[in-house]
C-alpha cells in the first residue's frame, strides 16, 4: 500500500497525481491485456469448436469408409463365390459336352471301321470275281 506524504492542506498533491496517473496507466494496461486475452480466448474457443467439428466429421468419414470397405469386401466375396459356382457349372457342362462329343466320335469311328471292313470284303469279292472272269476267258483261248 502506497503512503503519501502530507502537506499543509492534506496529502502532497503531486504524489497523489503521480500515483493516480501511474495507477491509471497500469489499470489501462491490465485492462488492454485482459481484452487481448479475452480476444485470444474467443479465437481459441472458435478454433477448438472448428477442430472438434473437423474431428467429428473425420470420425464420421472413417466410419463411412470402414462401412464401405466392409460392403466392398462382402460384395467381392459374393462375386467370387458366384464366379466359382459359374465356373463349376461351366466346367461340368464342358466335360459333359466333351464326353458326348467323344462318344459321337467313337461311334463315327466304329461306323467308319465297319464300312472299311465291308469295303475290303466287297473289293476282295470284286477282285475274286474279276480273277474268275479272267481265268474263264483265259481257259477259252
Amino acid at each position: 500500500m502506497k503512503k503519501f506524504s502530507t502537506s499543509l492542506f492534506g496529502f502532497n498533491k503531486e504524489e497523489v497525481r503521480d500515483f493516480v496517473k501511474e495507477y491509471t496507466t497500469e489499470y489501462e494496461s491490465l485492462l488492454n491485456k485482459l481484452k487481448t486475452q479475452d480476444k485470444e480466448l474467443e479465437n481459441l474457443k472458435s478454433n477448438l469448436t472448428k477442430y472438434q467439428n473437423l474431428e467429428d466429421t473425420l470420425n464420421k468419414t472413417i466410419l463411412i469408409a470402414e462401412d464401405t470397405s466392409n460392403q466392398i469386401k462382402r460384395l467381392a466375396r459374393e462375386e467370387g463365390k458366384n464366379i466359382v459356382e459359374e465356373a463349376k457349372k461351366n466346367g461340368s457342362r464342358i466335360i459333359n459336352d466333351a464326353l458326348i462329343k467323344a462318344n459321337e466320335i467313337e461311334h463315327d469311328a466304329e461306323e467308319l471301321q465297319r464300312r472299311v471292313v465291308n469295303f475290303k470284303r466287297k473289293f476282295k469279292q470284286a477282285i475274286e470275281t474279276e480273277v474268275e472272269v479272267i481265268n474263264e476267258i483265259a481257259e477259252k483261248y
